[in-house]
């Protein structure tokens, strides 16, 4: 099903077919991340992926809630652009040699996905609060501060040290 389907009649629809393509995307997050932490040198980037390697298999089980909340089941829909971010994140890296290099690439990439993550998050706040349903929209609000601090935690990362050692 494409993004603009024509599964998609109402913004009922809207809402069910976007919170299974962000528990889709965070799913594909979590078979990534563990990779993720294997191609870094840097501790303290080691760490904030395990760190949210956590808080992403929380995220998968707040979205489960909001599926069994909304009656609906947990399952996911093909994400493009989540699948496209890891697979150019997995090509970058199979073309870089230096540790220090590596691992400013993996912050921009892990990056990638948390905006990703944001805009979604974002929306299904708004269209959960218009459909009348702020017990799902506070669990995507839970959600999205995590996503919101992690790409805090990795600006900060990059600009103290890691993109100076790269340089």
């Amino acid at each position: 099903m494409g993004f603009f389907s024509k599964d998609i009649h109402s913004m009922d629809d809207l809402f069910v077919h976007t919170m299974r393509d962000i528990y889709y995307a965070e799913k594909q997050i979590t078979k990534a991340l563990p990779e993720m932490m294997e191609k870094t040198t840097n501790p303290e980037l080691k760490m904030g992926f395990q760190k949210h390697l956590g808080e992403t298999e929380n995220h998968v089980a707040r979205l489960e809630e909001a599926f069994e909340l909304y009656g609906i089941e947990a399952k996911g829909v093909n994400c493009p652009a989540i699948d496209g971010i890891i697979e150019e994140t997995n090509e970058i890296a199979g073309e870089v040699d230096d540790p220090t290099v590596m691992d400013a690439a993996l912050i921009a990439a892990a990056q990638a996905v948390e905006h990703y993550e944001i805009t979604r998050y974002g929306t299904l706040i708004a269209w959960a609060n218009e459909l009348g349903r702020s017990d799902c929209a506070a669990l995507f609000q839970q959600n999205l501060a995590e996503e919101k601090a992690t790409d805090q935690k990795l600006t900060a990362l990059a600009e103290d040290n890691v993109n100076r050692r790269a340089a």
